[in-house]
């Protein structure tokens, strides 16, 4: 049997998926556009179908301004009736309405070539032939022409124009309340259309929609430039900016849960930034704003800095009673220790963490260290697998599937999602509490290997960030299944959905089985020189305390 056909775009799938979007946002949030994003939305749906694919290519660049000379699309046709049509509709914004807002001169560097700008200025400029384009632009920039004058210029030189769309600011807003998020774009269509990636049809209604006002919608976007303003301010290590936008934030308290993760991000990221410069005050009140790891920790090392002893040991207390993640248990776990001599207490001893080792010295290969041990023990067991956090991701997303696409309000606003928005969120659980519960006892007390063989086969294929369909074939489960009791993956679901965001990882690397239930191993391998990590650790750990077998396996080369 022949392999099908892939298959193949429409001439203009752009187009029709831009149309999609749009079509989409409309029935969503028609109730949220302002008059101005209407009359842009009604002004492109007026276009020709030629037209609206020119302005889609535009729009789909980067820009903003264009040359006329350089646009070409078979599947369009000729361009110039075009440009006339969308400027007529005000989707075009011609050259004769360039002005130093909308134009300068680094545009102008990008858009033209070295001969170009050579034929434009050599009457103004004496520079030698070899003199860079770079260069050109900069001697040119010096002269503090107007840019108008600069444009006529470098248009006589080329005998060419420009042009640049109008409404990218609508664009820009359909987008976002298209995705919901400032990350994906038009490719996502691309990726479904080819059939690369197949995306589960969960639910997408008004009711569910991330954004339940315009309100909501402007103060996310709001954010997003202040975070655009902190990156630049990194880049230019401005301290002076780095207070400032510290005190808008702090003013800035988000009314709306769209924009409360990124609220706390940045305040995060912020906080960091005037700890490095030691803008202890400041970094602390920016903490104290966030309900994000590592919020809390960095506040109680901000308190350990300013030598405020009693309160960062209270603060910490705080965080061990009621962790958010697991990484910030550790981190207290080591921190209070240290504040309690400080204040002259006692500290409770810590509990050593043992973890089996096994010392293995093999031939050196060409091979990854894992594969390496993997045909070592494949001698003493049935089968050896190389896993790593794979394995055990993929039977979590099999478990809770329904769960994971329930249809919870905000959690789904696009048909590219391959997760929920809060899936690696401490709000995940909690929002979702009854029905995770629910489910845990269901596989408790059902046959996990009717349950996940069928889930399967039901889901296969779909984008899910918890199955890896390369990894998960019905023989590999079948034989995990027969092996691991189910006692032990329910205890690993449950530390999972407690930390879905960290304890996705640090699984250990391979797992090794047997011929009956209980006659398997799971080994984390470690190279020379190479470290467990916090995680690991972690989950090593817990391992242990629920008598789940699992080692770590030290490799020395033979020839060293």
């Amino acid at each position: 049997m022949s392999a099908p056909e892939p298959p193949v775009l429409a001439p203009r799938y752009y187009r029709d998926n831009f149309q999609r979007l749009c079509d989409t946002v409309e029935a969503l949030y028609d109730d949220l556009l302002s008059p101005a994003e209407r009359a842009w939305l009604a002004q492109w749906r007026n276009a020709s179908e030629p037209a609206q694919c020119l302005y889609v290519r535009l729009v789909s660049r980067v820009g903003p301004w264009f040359r006329v000379a350089k646009l070409s699309y078979p599947e369009i046709g000729a361009i110039e009736p075009l440009l006339v049509e969308l400027q007529a509709l005000d989707l075009l914004l011609a050259p004769e309405e360039a002005s130093e807002a909308s134009l300068d001169v680094q545009d102008l560097g990008r858009l033209f070539t070295l001969p170009e700008w050579r034929r434009a200025f050599q009457g103004s400029l004496s520079a030698p032939s070899q003199r860079s384009k770079a260069q050109w632009v900069a001697d040119v920039e010096a002269l503090n022409l107007p840019v108008r004058t600069l444009l006529d210029a470098l248009r006589t030189a080329a005998d060419d124009r420009l042009v640049a769309p109008l409404g990218v600011e609508s664009v820009a807003l359909f987008q976002l309340l298209f995705f919901g998020n400032r990350r994906q774009s038009l490719t996502d269509f691309v990726l479904s259309d080819l059939g690369i990636a197949r995306y589960y049809p969960y639910s997408l209604t008004r009711q569910q929609r991330r954004f339940s006002c315009r309100d909501a919608v402007d103060e996310y976007q709001q954010l997003g430039e202040l975070a655009d303003l902190h990156w630049l301010l990194e880049d230019a290590g401005d301290a002076d900016g780095f207070n400032l936008l510290a005190e808008q934030l702090l003013r800035a308290a988000p009314r709306h849960a769209p924009s409360e993760r990124r609220y706390w991000m940045l305040c995060n990221r912020l906080g960091r930034n005037l700890e490095r410069r030691g803008e202890w005050a400041l970094a602390a009140q920016l903490y104290q704003r966030s309900q994000l790891h590592p919020a809390r920790e960095r506040y109680v090392r901000v308190l350990e800095q300013r030598e405020q002893w009693q309160a960062a040991q209270a603060a910490c207390t705080e965080l061990l009673a009621s962790p958010w993640c697991e990484e910030e248990r550790d981190a207290a776990q080591r921190i209070l220790p240290r504040l309690q001599r400080k204040l002259g207490v006692a500290a409770a001893p810590r509990r050593r963490r043992t973890v089996p080792m096994v010392d293995l010295q093999l031939p050196r290969t060409e091979a990854r260290v894992e594969v390496a041990v993997a045909e070592h023990l494949a001698e003493e067991w049935v089968s050896v697998h190389y896993v790593e956090n794979s394995l055990f991701n993929s039977l979590f997303g099999l478990a809770f599937w329904e769960q994971i696409f329930a249809p919870v309000p905000g959690a789904f606003h696009n048909p590219f999602q391959a997760v929920p928005a809060d899936m690696y969120q401490t709000a995940f659980r909690a929002r979702r509490e009854t029905a995770l519960g629910t489910r845990l006892q269901e596989l408790a007390a059902g046959d996990l290997e009717v349950e996940l063989q069928a889930a399967l086969a039901r889901f296969s294929g779909y984008q899910c960030r918890w199955v890896s369909w390369s990894l998960l074939t019905t023989d590999l489960l079948t034989r995990v299944l027969a092996c691991v009791p189910a006692d032990h993956l329910l205890a690993v679901w449950e530390r999972m959905l407690f930390d879905p965001g960290e304890n996705r990882r640090g699984f250990p690397d391979l797992i090794a089985l047997g011929e009956r239930p209980g006659d398997y191993s799971l080994i984390e391998v470690k190279g020379p020189g190479d470290q467990l990590q916090h995680s690991q650790r972690r989950w090593l750990q817990f391992f242990g305390e629920q008598g789940i077998p699992a080692r770590v396996a030290r490799v020395a080369w033979a020839d060293d």
